[in-house]
């Protein structure tokens, strides 16, 4: 295992940054609801601007609850930690903790094999199949059930229009497991023409911090999070340019 300390301002960044994220979604889904649809360039700019901002939030919302399962949002304070992964999940979609924790974990002891329960089913890897795979994994009827029924309640009781559920409610969190699927799992797990390197069976991405923070999160330096689980989605890049100063520090020398 690579030699690279975890922060010490761990947990109050941590905190922070889950706080940030469930106001963000919280602010930004209040004023979508709300917020009055017209077909005019304003209100079409305005709301596919709230779709991808939403979207975005919500996968925050899941890396902040994947965190939790690592144990990295408030390490110091393991019943706090769960608590907000628990909310976070159940914010995104009303999953299960317990069932993701117990399958996340599955997924870091057996990457990329038969036994991980974010892989594919071993004959379709193509993109499509793979993500109808792995949502089959996740969803569940009572989830779906639930789900309705908060739906109908913001509907017919709240008043929220049923366009600005759809488009601000419903659509953002679907796109958002595409979002996790395909630079959390497809990209990084996906099996290379050479072959698995080693054990983690992953790799990275090369975007730039700032767009690997806007795609995923940093979830697409995928590698570096096997190889250190304990380190939070928000220090991936630091592990990022450890790892690359390692491999370049120990290429041979060429000899001319």
């Amino acid at each position: 295992m690579t030699s690279l300390t975890r922060p010490a301002h761990h947990t109050t960044r941590g905190l922070l940054s889950a706080a940030i994220i469930l106001m963000l979604w919280s602010l930004t889904l209040t004023a979508a609801l709300n917020f009055p649809l017209a077909l005019t360039p304003v209100s079409v700019v305005v709301g596919m601007l709230l779709v991808a901002l939403q979207t975005f939030l919500y996968t925050g919302l899941f890396i902040t609850a994947h965190d939790a399962m690592h144990r990295t949002v408030a390490p110091r304070y393991p019943r706090l930690n769960h608590a907000i992964g628990r909310l976070a999940v159940l914010l995104y979609a009303l999953f299960s903790y317990s069932k993701l924790l117990k399958s996340h974990h599955q997924h870091h002891a057996h990457p990329a094999s038969g036994d991980d329960p974010d892989f594919h089913d071993g004959e379709h890897p193509d993109p499509l199949r793979w993500y109808l795979h792995f949502l089959k994994g996740y969803v569940s009827v009572g989830q779906i059930v639930g789900m309705a029924i908060v739906f109908n309640i913001l509907h017919h009781l709240v008043g929220v229009a049923l366009p600005n559920l759809l488009l601000f409610w419903v659509l953002p969190s679907l796109l958002s497991t595409l979002q996790l699927f395909y630079f959390g799992t497809y990209l990084p797990h996906r099996a290379p023409s050479e072959g698995y390197a080693d054990q983690h069976r992953a790799s990275s991405n090369d975007f730039a911090p700032w767009l690997s923070f806007l795609t995923c999160y940093h979830f697409g330096y995928h590698w570096e999070h096997h190889e250190r689980p304990d380190i939070p989605w928000w220090d991936l890049p630091r592990m990022r340019r450890h790892q690359l100063n390692q491999k370049s520090h120990s290429k041979p020398v060429q000899m001319t």
